[in-house]
């Protein structure tokens, strides 16, 4: 199988992983998912070049996890925010960022905590089932052909 034809491939994972498997595609949905919305403040906070920024932006783009939205106008400037697609990645990067704090924190612990406005309580996620609502683990799920 070759990188560049897994969006072709008949399985969620290949698809997804076409769209959003590098790494820098990763940090930048991090970054957005932490308020970030500025080309220059990709850069900064990645330190990467400007020319890998620019084509995992064009690529979310294009794909329709981003959206470019004009915020100036002399000389036109452009912020990247995310669109309902890119808003369901958030549990797909929430899962990464518990992964991360679980095996990797280290005695400091996590460097972020994520808060619950709702509650006003730290969490940890947890997928549950959508129909019964108890927590599901990789043992409690059996797969079967779809449609």
């Amino acid at each position: 199988m070759k990188w560049e034809d897994l969006a072709q491939e008949p399985c969620s994972v290949a698809r997804s992983v076409a769209v959003i498997g590098d790494r820098w595609t990763l940090m930048i949905l991090r970054d957005c998912f932490l308020g970030v919305r500025r080309f220059e403040a990709f850069q900064e906070r990645l330190g990467i070049s400007r020319t890998i920024i620019a084509d995992r932006l064009k690529h979310l783009t294009e794909e329709g996890v981003l959206r470019r939205v004009a915020y100036q106008e002399h000389p036109v400037r452009h912020e990247y925010r995310l669109t309902d697609k890119g808003l369901d990645l958030h549990p797909v990067v929430m899962a990464i960022v518990h992964w991360g704090d679980r095996h990797y924190a280290g005695e400091a612990g996590p460097p972020l905590l994520h808060r619950h406005k709702t509650c006003g309580c730290d969490f940890h996620p947890v997928q549950t089932c959508s129909e019964c609502g108890e927590p599901v683990d990789a043992r409690a799920v059996e797969t079967r052909p779809g449609l």
